[in-house]
């Protein structure tokens, strides 16, 4: 009992040092050997603060161009990502900067009708008044992708919507704060906790779904599992090739990507080119002009569609000023070679949109 009572402080004194050594591998040893190895390849940026990488930089700058002036500028690249425009003018085209102790490489590189229809008819209802687009194209894209990914099962999918977009704004509250390692999953925040209970009820719900649509499918209620979005992955769930078959959490994830990357970007788009359009009057007349010769007092059809040229151009340009996504993000699992750059494993490379438009 004595010689385990002896051995026991140097074993916590072992354990600690361990577990000290690990974090200042994470936080301080790691990023110093990326950045030696990317500035060797010519690669440089704002140089890596101990914990907090370019965090505190990033929020000054941004801080910094919230008190700026407003002004209606087609300039997004300096509006949106002020930090990456300003590096850019420092380091070059391609720089490496840091969200804490992760590396970013930062390269420049029929029932849609009908939920449009709804919105229209409650706009005419607001003849002479203030609408805010903006909130109306979010209101009308997720009942879009509700309704054409889920179908049957559309008031389920608007609840996980409701969720998902919870979550996106925690995210975006906590865009720049960075948690200690190994610290910050014992002490959690009040955004931590509300984000995994977040993502909890979301896969219970989807799960839920699942299941009601597995029992739809079985008693003959459904052909197949239905042929919307939802039901084609759970074809795929259930798909007796292995080498076709996705997995629960593939299905889930599939869910949240095509409500993430679909509800915000046709917004964004939506209210950049009615602005665009109530800013330059004539080009409204033009695109107002070819939609009533070409279509008339009809619903569009995907092949009359293909015949508003001059609407393809104002929605292009309107894609060209105003990017709906403002990176293209990449992971690198393991080391690679990218060009003449050799990228170590764990970097994130990111690909601005906004720097070539």
């Amino acid at each position: 009992m004595g010689t385990l009572l002896m051995c026991f402080p140097s074993c916590l004194c072992f354990f600690l040092l361990v577990i000290l050594l690990k974090f200042l591998n994470k936080v301080w040893w790691t990023p110093i050997r990326v950045q030696s190895l990317m500035k060797s390849q010519g690669i440089e940026g704002p140089p890596y603060r101990f914990l907090y990488g370019s965090t505190t930089e990033i929020l000054n700058i941004i801080n910094a161009m919230d008190g700026s002036s407003r002004e209606l500028s087609h300039n997004t690249f300096a509006r949106i990502l002020p930090h990456a425009y300003s590096w850019v003018k420092v380091y070059g085209m391609n720089f490496l900067y840091w969200y804490g102790p992760q590396p970013h490489l930062m390269g420049m590189i029929p029932d849609m009708i009908a939920s449009v229809e709804v919105m229209l008819k409650r706009w005419r209802n607001h003849e002479g008044k203030e609408i805010d687009a903006f909130q109306e194209f979010k209101v009308l894209t997720s009942e879009v992708i509700s309704r054409t990914a889920f179908g049957s099962s559309y008031l389920e999918g608007q609840h996980i919507f409701d969720m998902i977009m919870n979550m996106i704004d925690i995210i975006y509250r906590n865009n720049y704060r960075i948690s200690i390692p190994f610290i910050g999953k014992i002490f959690k925040s009040s955004d931590d906790i509300e984000s995994e209970n977040l993502e909890k009820r979301v896969r219970e719900s989807i799960i839920k779904m699942m299941k009601k649509r597995e029992e739809e499918a079985t008693s003959g209620q459904l052909d197949g599992y239905g042929n919307d979005f939802f039901g084609l992955l759970l074809k795929a769930y259930h798909d007796p090739d292995n080498s076709k078959k996705i997995s629960v959490d593939d299905l889930i994830d599939e869910c949240k990507t095509i409500y993430v990357a679909g509800q915000e970007t046709t917004t964004s788009l939506l209210s950049w080119t009615v602005l665009l359009l109530a800013i330059f009057p004539d080009w409204q007349d033009k695109v107002r002009k070819e939609v009533l010769e070409l279509i008339g007092q009809q619903n569009p059809s995907p092949d009359s569609m293909t015949k508003l040229k001059i609407m393809s151009m104002v929605i292009n340009e309107s894609l060209r000023l105003y990017a709906p996504s403002n990176y293209l993000a990449r992971k690198v699992d393991k080391e690679v070679r990218l060009g003449n750059l050799i990228l170590p494993a764990n970097m994130e490379i990111y690909m601005s949109t906004l720097a070539h438009h």
